[in-house]
């Protein structure tokens, strides 16, 4: 029997890559600045925060656009 099925990917992250976070608790502007198997270090570029998180994102897209983005 066939089902409607939604397939996600783990994105394969790479040290200094810029990158948005949308509709997300880490929503914002980041940079990669360390990947292991299981989890990635982003920093932010406005207050240089930097955070160790399991592996969470997907591909959506991508695309050139300003970063950081102004608001």
């Amino acid at each position: 029997m066939e089902h409607d099925v939604t397939l996600f990917k783990g994105y394969n992250f790479t040290v200094g890559q810029k990158i948005r976070i949308e509709e997300s608790p880490r929503s914002g502007d980041w940079e990669v600045i360390h990947v292991t198997e299981n989890k990635v270090t982003l920093r932010c570029p406005l207050s240089g925060k930097e955070f160790s998180w399991g592996r969470f994102c997907y591909l959506v897209e991508e695309t050139r656009r300003q970063w950081p983005e102004q608001d």
